[in-house]
């Protein structure tokens, strides 16, 4: 079985998911009273990480708990209707190029892959108009219709995109040989370097190095 590999971020959506994020949080009709809590308590977090006393992969991961956490009073399925909403007014940002190579995937038999960090519900929600044969995300961590964020909370970056890539493709023979990737940061070189056919789209400086050095396809 030949897989195509997709990132989100920046690679099939053209922008920065978990800014988006908050601004749709800040501007909700019902829910920015939760903003302001949010905010505060995010904003020592991203002091740190300016000023080089924090890594990025922390940050990230322990920015996406606090914003659970502001939400933690909405049940599942609320939290699913608020990213569900946010679904039309992003559809002008996806990246067409990446969406056409994503069709002719599946119309040439690929199992494709949507591979993010970005929550799991989140995605599944704004990627609807999308068919994917499975897609791998960070769960968020939940009792019932109850967020839970005493429980493990893992997020999916760098290193653990492979780890859950394998776990999905346990007990299937995949071609990588002849297996696309695509993504955009030099975060996700673990993940491109998986396959035989890697793609950098719109790639940021050390990735567009690496894709040129190694005469990787570039969109």
């Amino acid at each position: 079985m030949r897989v195509a590999i997709f990132d989100f971020d920046g690679t099939l959506y053209t922008k920065e998911t978990f800014k988006l994020l908050m601004e749709h949080l800040k501007n909700h009709p019902t829910y920015k009273q939760y903003y302001k809590n949010f905010y505060r308590s995010i904003l020592p977090l991203y002091i740190r990480y300016k000023l080089k006393l924090l890594p990025e992969s922390i940050m990230k991961e322990r920015s996406m708990r606090l914003y659970l956490q502001a939400l933690d009073s909405l049940t599942m399925t609320e939290l699913l209707e608020f990213f569900k909403s946010m679904h039309n007014k992003m559809m002008p940002d996806f990246n067409e190029q990446v969406i056409n190579r994503l069709t002719e995937h599946r119309k040439e038999g690929y199992h494709v892959l949507l591979v993010s960090g970005a929550y799991t519900p989140f995605l599944k929600a704004v990627t609807s108009h999308l068919t994917f044969d499975q897609v791998i995300g960070t769960d968020i961590p939940s009792i019932g219709e109850k967020i839970a964020m005493d429980r493990p909370f893992l997020h999916i970056q760098g290193t653990r995109k492979n780890e859950q890539i394998s776990q999905a493709l346990q007990g299937v023979t995949v071609d990588w040989d002849n297996s696309f990737a695509y993504g955009d940061s030099i975060s996700d070189l673990p993940v491109l370097e998986k396959v035989g056919c890697p793609v950098a789209v719109r790639p940021d400086e050390k990735l567009t190095v690496v894709a040129k050095k190694r005469n990787w396809e570039i969109l």
